[in-house]
């Protein structure tokens, strides 16, 4: 896991509690920036995600070609 991928879900954590507590709260604002924190944790998350399949890719193109040692 890297560190986009640990952002995002923290910040999805984050708006969802903020969500639910402008909810309980009837509080539209802190409903609305908890819902775009949730958003935007999504979108890190998949950032993430890219990332890590692109280095597992690198990591074993390398393999492949002998670049890297087998231990």
């Amino acid at each position: 896991m890297n560190k986009h991928q640990v952002k995002g879900v923290t910040n999805q954590v984050t708006g969802k509690i903020k969500e639910a507590v402008g909810k309980a709260t009837d509080d539209q604002s802190l409903r609305a920036k908890g819902a775009a924190r949730d958003a935007k944790g999504k979108l890190q998350e998949k950032v993430g995600d890219a990332k890590e399949a692109q280095r597992e890719a690198r990591i074993g193109h390398e393999v492949d070609r002998g670049h890297l040692d087998r231990h």
